[in-house]
């Protein structure tokens, strides 16, 4: 489905499963580098794994992440926002996301 998953570090804390809540932090930027959002201090982001709550490649590529653990996920359009321009991001970008799971509830 054209989705990537770089382990950049391995964590060893609780692993992620659909239906748990995820606490997160990351770094969101289009194939050029460019930035268009970030969580990096402050309440890490949550949402439940697997219900929908985030984007389709988010859904897929955090399955099995311990906590801890940091991933570079490369996720192409269908499973990013598809053919939806928003602020900061063109419609059909691939997008790129840097994320580290602090928290499985």
């Amino acid at each position: 489905n054209g989705l990537i998953i770089e382990d950049v570090t391995v964590g060893d804390g609780p692993i992620a499963k659909t239906g748990k809540r995820l606490g997160m932090r990351y770094i969101g930027k289009l194939e050029n580098g460019k930035q268009f959002d970030a969580n990096t201090s402050g309440k890490a982001f949550t949402f439940v794994l697997g219900r929908g709550e985030v984007i389709k490649g988010w859904d897929q590529g955090l399955v099995g992440m311990h906590v801890g653990g940091e991933r570079r996920l490369t996720i192409p359009a269908p499973l990013a926002y598809g053919n939806q321009k928003l602020p900061g991001i063109p419609k059909g970008s691939t997008l790129k996301f840097d994320v580290k799971l602090v928290s499985v509830n």
